[in-house]
């Protein structure tokens, strides 16, 4: 029986996560917005159809209004949600995407209550947090993508920088999926070389600036909305380690009970991701400087929870 995943959120995000799921003929795909787009959904799903045969594969990719239509899907992505506008805070945005995230986890728990969840929505880590507690599903079944977009990011700032195949470096980055991530240089290669072998510490410190403020550099270059091919296809890559159990050692926003000395909370760390969705948390060494770090980041999703609690 063909793999079924649903995308909810038919914006930038999830139309691209949509249509690189079809593309990869890893499922078919539905495509979910609220009742009040009913036809865009449904617009942009005929229209990727209408390319599927330019792909030589088969597939098939629908558009909906309505939740229910996650019924049966083996794994829903979660990307439906408001950007943070100039003037907005970061409560406001932490609210109003609570909104949307709390009905898409309940239609999920009743018509898709086997599913694996990978989460999106920004602020993401307490979004991942949000749909697991509404859900109540088991924590290996609910994930954040962060950390593989993150790593991405940091993968092709440095393949630019020495004017190498980004897709040689190998890079892990950890915390929550803001300001106060954590690259890790230490964990970091290019074709298995440290990549401290290759560059002097300050252009590798400033990459790493560069790279926790990935986002906002696309933001302020694009004027009107935010990055999106980039973190669909991180999406993608978690769902494909997902649906053929890929066994992918990726940092992934997963619930901590105790691992790097965090608890309660969702919080970018390396996994081993495969067909039972978070099979293994892998703890690294970290050194002291990157622990604190991990734990200020951690901090900041910690208390983004209380206050969606209060």
């Amino acid at each position: 029986m063909k793999n079924r995943v649903a995308v909810i959120g038919a914006g930038n995000v999830g139309a691209s996560t949509a249509l690189y799921l079809a593309e990869r003929a890893l499922a078919d795909v539905v495509l979910i917005d609220r009742p009040e787009m009913e036809g865009m959904p449904q617009g942009k799903a005929l229209d990727m159809q209408q390319s599927a045969p330019l792909w030589h594969k088969g597939g098939r990719i629908e558009g909906s209004t309505d939740l229910a239509a996650v019924k049966g899907c083996d794994v829903v992505v979660m990307t439906a949600g408001f950007p943070r506008k100039p003037g907005m805070s970061r409560t406001d945005l932490l609210k109003a995407n609570a909104d949307i995230i709390r009905p898409a986890a309940e239609a999920v728990k009743q018509h898709a209550p086997n599913a694996y969840v990978v989460v999106v929505t920004n602020p993401l880590d307490v979004m991942a947090w949000l749909f697991w507690h509404t859900t109540g599903f088991p924590k290996h079944r609910v994930l954040g993508m962060a950390g593989i977009l993150d790593s991405a990011r940091f993968r092709a700032f440095l393949g630019m920088e020495l004017g190498l195949s980004a897709a040689d470096v190998q890079a892990m980055v950890l915390g929550g999926h803001g300001d106060s991530m954590v690259p890790l240089p230490r964990y970091t290669t290019v074709g298995g070389i440290p990549v401290s072998e290759l560059m002097p510490r300050e252009r590798l410190d400033a990459i790493i600036q560069r790279t926790r403020d990935g986002g906002a550099e696309i933001v302020k270059l694009l004027k009107t909305g935010s990055a999106y091919y980039a973190p669909a296809m991180s999406a993608v890559e978690m769902v494909e380690a997902l649906l053929t159990d890929q066994k992918r050692l990726v940092p992934c926003s997963v619930m901590l009970e105790g691992e790097y000395g965090l608890s309660g909370m969702f919080c970018g760390v390396p996994v081993m991701l495969g067909g039972k969705g978070v099979e293994r948390i892998v703890q690294l060494e970290l050194g002291d400087a990157d622990r604190a770090a991990l734990h200020k980041s951690a901090k900041d999703v910690a208390d983004m929870i209380a206050e969606l609690k209060s």
